[in-house]
């Protein structure tokens, strides 16, 4: 199976390139399966139902979060009723929504898809990624009940995303890195058959301060005060994310490679 995994879009910038572009980008990956993270889609701070339907029709599969997830206090209720968003399993057991979930692919295929937030560097102390995702890892092993299986790790740490890589290590098809906006250079198949990379980067412009316009952050750094609020940057936006392809019969990964599609970043891996 061929999983496209897109990394945080941000604000209308990001919604553009999805809503006019994925379709085409599926197309030529010969994509079966799509996630998206849609943690900045509005405003940079969370996504609206608004936003996440119009994702959701531009072609992702799935939506993940993260800890803006109920930055847009409507998704308090429109996570309830929207089963193709996911929310991060450890963000509060009193949180609405679920954070992880099977879907179905083509082919009468299974995709197990799952979000998790890291602990280090972060604002708020999240429950232990690490215990959480072992409840979904024993009840979804590979080649069992699904195809495939994909987590998302929603951190700032590049060392607590590699840990909980290799925790995966052979019990998922793939983990990939999300939060930090920066897509890094190590897309690799770990030892035991995962395919694994530290963040995916965004899905956004780039000609930014990870998205957002540069004035008001260059400002914070040089004087230590803010002015005004983060807006998101405006310019054309590259999907920034990774292609995993999968083998249905072990549930493991064959193959993990960048993809960069439009925007400054675009270098043409996207096929």
């Amino acid at each position: 199976m061929r999983l496209l995994y897109l990394g945080d879009v941000v604000g209308r910038a990001g919604r553009a390139a999805i809503t006019g572009r994925l379709a085409d980008l599926r197309a030529r990956l010969k994509v079966d399966f799509t996630i998206v993270n849609a943690e900045n889609a509005t405003s940079g701070v969370g996504v609206s139902p608004d936003h996440a339907k119009a994702l959701l029709e531009a072609g992702a599969d799935v939506l993940t979060l993260g800890d803006h997830a109920f930055d847009q206090r409507e998704m308090l209720t429109a996570i309830e009723r929207e089963p193709r968003i996911l929310r991060p399993l450890n963000f509060s057991r009193a949180a609405p929504g679920v954070g992880a979930r099977v879907y179905d692919a083509p082919g009468g295929r299974k995709v197990l898809v799952a979000q998790v937030l890291g602990q280090v560097f972060m604002k708020r102390p999240y429950d232990d990624p690490f215990s959480e995702a072992e409840r979904v890892l024993k009840q979804y092993p590979p080649g069992g009940l699904v195809q495939a299986s994909l987590f998302d790790i929603h951190c700032e740490a590049t060392s607590e995303k590699m840990a909980f890589g290799h925790f995966c290590d052979g019990r998922a098809s793939a983990v990939i890195g999300t939060h930090t906006h920066v897509p890094t250079a190590d897309a690799m198949i770990l030892p035991g058959g995962t395919a694994y990379m530290t963040d995916a980067g965004m899905c956004g412009d780039y000609n930014s301060i990870i998205g957002m316009e540069k004035d008001e952050p260059m400002r914070r750094f040089i004087t230590g005060m803010g002015k005004g609020r983060f807006r998101p940057s405006m310019g054309e936006a590259t999907l920034s994310g990774a292609l995993i392809e999968t083998d249905d019969r072990t549930g493991l990964a064959k193959s993990i490679m960048p993809v960069r599609d439009g925007g400054v970043l675009s270098s043409g891996e996207t096929g």
